[in-house]
């Protein structure tokens, strides 16, 4: 496939994120380098993008265009502290992370948060919200130029707008997926198939297109069904954790019928 620019990019890590950006990215880009303080992560990354690698942060190519900084939120205050890099543009993936953490890195600076659940092998899919923040026009304009390469939608959203989104990202996917968990461990044990509960999911989530999820709550706790949820409390005495899990949502639910979801 023919590049879509000339411009040289660096990836500073080799997680989930790095990796899927990296692949759809060498599609259009040039990849000069990856670079993470796991040697063998970033020949993994480096062999699959067909580049050079390195582990050593003093031998990040200063030739580049584009500085795509996609580690783990707690190190890319560190991260940042050891790079100077002028007038490249530097960015970074985080949800949660202020862009203004690279504000020493470069005058260019900010941030491509790609709304998208990572785990290994993940790909980056078409239509994927991206969310810009730039210092400036011209790092606007090249963000958006990435995004439109990648087959992404552009969100501009500021710093506490996208800490918020990524507030609510935890909730509808991490929070939903760890609650998947728990109803595979409860089917497991009871000798159910789990995949019993996809319709059910699936028309949970169908909903979400037509109507605001307050409205579509169903269930025990919004019923105030006393019968039902003593008998879900006793049958969850086994598991503590479960337990007070279920009573919390519960009391949730309940809250939120009555009051409605309180603004942050």
């Amino acid at each position: 496939m023919k590049k879509a620019s000339s411009k040289k990019i660096v990836i500073i890590g080799a997680g989930n994120v790095a990796s899927a950006l990296g692949g759809s990215l060498a599609k259009k880009y040039t990849i000069v380098q990856v670079y993470s303080k796991t040697l063998s992560s970033a020949k993994k990354l480096a062999a699959v993008l067909k580049t050079p690698s390195t582990n050593n942060i003093k031998k990040i190519d200063v030739n580049a265009d584009v500085y795509i900084i996609a580690v783990k939120d707690d190190t890319i205050e560190e991260i940042a502290k050891k790079l100077c890099l002028k007038d490249k543009i530097v960015i970074h993936t985080s949800g949660s992370i202020d862009s203004s953490v690279l504000k020493k890195v470069s005058t260019n600076y900010g941030v491509l948060y790609p709304l998208q659940t990572f785990s290994g092998g993940s790909k980056l899919k078409l239509n994927t919200p991206f969310c810009i923040e730039a210092s400036n026009e011209k790092v606007k304009k090249q963000l958006a130029s990435i995004v439109n390469d990648l087959s992404g939608k552009a969100y501009y959203l500021n710093s506490a707008q996208r800490a918020k989104l990524h507030l609510a990202a935890v909730f509808a996917n991490n929070f939903t997926n760890h609650l998947f968990a728990v109803a595979n461990d409860i089917t497991e044990k009871a000798h159910i198939p789990f995949d019993i509960l996809f319709p059910l999911i699936e028309e949970t989530v169908n909903k979400l297109k037509v109507q605001k999820p307050l409205l579509s709550q169903t269930g025990p706790a919004i019923r105030n069904d006393r019968r039902t949820l003593k008998k879900h409390s006793k049958l969850l005495k086994v598991n503590k954790q479960y337990l007070k899990l279920y009573e919390l949502l519960t009391q949730s639910i309940q809250s939120s019928a009555k009051h409605g979801a309180k603004k942050l």
